[in-house]
């Protein structure tokens, strides 16, 4: 055997040799960089639904739980707000919600699948500050005509129990309403849709 042949034998299979090398490090490479793609763990968690239980939510009381980094606000109301809310409807920029960012299932002046419960985001529509919840009728900082609501100390803007915006307010536009199902009667599951809706 001549070194003409061994230094082919050995060009061979140093290129065998690094051509299955390279071969392993670019899908090495790949791997990582294709899985970069999808969404984190966390991501998926913070955009996955929020099941709560509402059992303990006193008529009047308010609680707040997170949803896609969002505030979510949930409120048992009382037959008194219920009235006080369909007494608004001539002091509100939007009261019949036809420019409002709401699921199509959520119809009517209550905005909501059940008359006494609200589910609403807790954002501020003018520039995103988190309202207070401001269930007294005719506190001295609010006036006489004050029959409960969101009021965000921001910039002033007045939303009714049912997440409406009042009339001549920075805020442009009524209160986020998120997909949102009753899975039991007192279990609710926010990010998911009614099984029955359109």
């Amino acid at each position: 055997m001549s070194n003409g042949d061994v230094s082919q034998s050995r060009r061979r299979f140093l290129v065998g040799a690094t051509s299955v090398v390279g071969g392993v490090g670019v899908i090495g490479a790949a791997v990582p960089f294709v899985s970069s793609w999808q969404p984190s763990a966390r991501a998926q968690a913070a955009g996955a639904p929020v099941t709560v239980n509402i059992d303990k939510l006193e008529p009047g009381q308010q609680i707040t739980v997170e949803w896609r980094g969002r505030p979510v606000w949930i409120v048992r109301r009382t037959a008194e707000m219920l009235e006080g809310i369909e007494s608004l409807t001539d002091r509100l920029r939007d009261p019949e919600s036809r420019n409002a960012s709401q699921p199509p299932y959520i119809e009517g002046v209550f905005r909501s699948l059940r008359p006494e419960i609200a589910v609403l985001v807790g954002i501020c529509t003018h520039l995103g500050c988190s309202p207070e919840y401001r269930p007294e009728v005719a506190p001295a900082d609010l006036g006489p005509a004050w029959v409960g609501g969101f009021f965000c100390a921001c910039h002033g803007s007045r939303y009714d129990l049912a997440g409406r915006v009042y009339s001549n307010q920075p805020a442009p536009a009524n209160l986020e309403i998120p997909p949102h199902r009753f899975d039991s009667d007192n279990v609710i599951t926010i990010g998911l849709d009614p099984e029955d809706a359109a």
